[in-house]
This record gives structure tokens, C-alpha cells and sequence, in this order.
């Protein structure tokens, strides 16, 4: 949906857009393009690609092909292909992708595993976090 250069290919390829007044809570599942300028709590899963604009507010884990952050996250991030982060982008989460770039000014808060998802399978950030806390619970003793 968009080169690494941040420039969208394509701005009509995105089948949902949530404007910058609207507060969506809940869970999505897609195999298309989202665009979030707005606010959103849930957990976002796509095949497609995902933007977040300067102004979104988001409380969710995400699963997408490609990523632009340029607003605020609190949550996960599962990034099969290329993750792009703004200079204005505050991550508070742990990253789990193949590509990355980060512009200066960029705020991230958690673990960042640079994968490769695209080529090895998934083993999502979620997967692991159920494994820690399945041996926390059930320790090996």
C-alpha cells in the first residue's frame, strides 16, 4: 500500500478509514487497508496494510502486512513485512517485524525482534506472551 519512502502507492486501495472525530471500540478483522486518524480501543487483525495517523489515539495489539505509525499506540505490534515509525509516532509495546525504519523523535517503549516473519512462518508476539505465561503459571520444577 505504501513504499518505504512513506508516500502511499494508492490511497484508494484502503477499505476502511477512520476519521479523526470517530472513537471505534472493538475488534477488527480484515484483509484490506485500514487508515486510523481517529481513536481506537480492540485488537486490529489484517492481511492488508495498516496507517496511523499524527493525531490517532490507539489502545490495541496489531497484526498487519505493512505498517505507518505516525501517532499514538498502546499495544503490540505483529508486523509481517515493513514497519514504518514517524517522528511522531509514540509506540508503548513490544514490535515484532521484518523491516523497520525510525525517524528521529520517534518514542518507543518496549522490545523491538527484527524477524523474518515473511520468510520463517509466524511466531507471533502473542504466541510467546502465552508461552511466558504459561510456564510462569505452571513452572517447571
Amino acid at each position: 500500500m505504501f513504499k518505504k519512502d512513506g508516500k502511499f502507492e494508492n490511497f484508494n486501495e484502503a477499505e476502511t478509514i477512520i476519521g479523526e472525530s470517530v472513537l471505534v471500540k472493538g475488534n477488527f478483522e480484515s484483509n484490506g487497508n485500514i487508515i486510523i486518524n481517529g481513536s481506537l480501543e480492540g485488537e486490529i487483525k489484517t492481511k492488508g496494510s495498516v496507517l496511523v495517523g499524527e493525531k490517532s489515539k490507539i489502545n490495541a495489539n496489531i497484526s498487519a502486512e505493512e505498517m505507518m505509525v505516525k501517532g499514538q499506540i498502546n499495544g503490540n505490534l505483529l508486523i509481517l513485512g515493513y514497519l514504518a515509525i514517524g517522528e511522531t509516532a509514540k509506540i508503548l509495546g513490544d514490535i515484532e517485524c521484518s523491516q523497520i525504519s525510525i525517524e528521529k523523535g520517534a518514542e518507543i517503549n518496549g522490545k523491538v525482534f527484527i524477524s523474518g516473519l515473511k520468510n520463517k512462518g509466524e511466531k507471533s508476539i502473542e504466541k510467546k506472551q502465552k508461552e511466558e505465561i504459561n510456564n510462569f503459571e505452571n513452572p517447571i520444577i
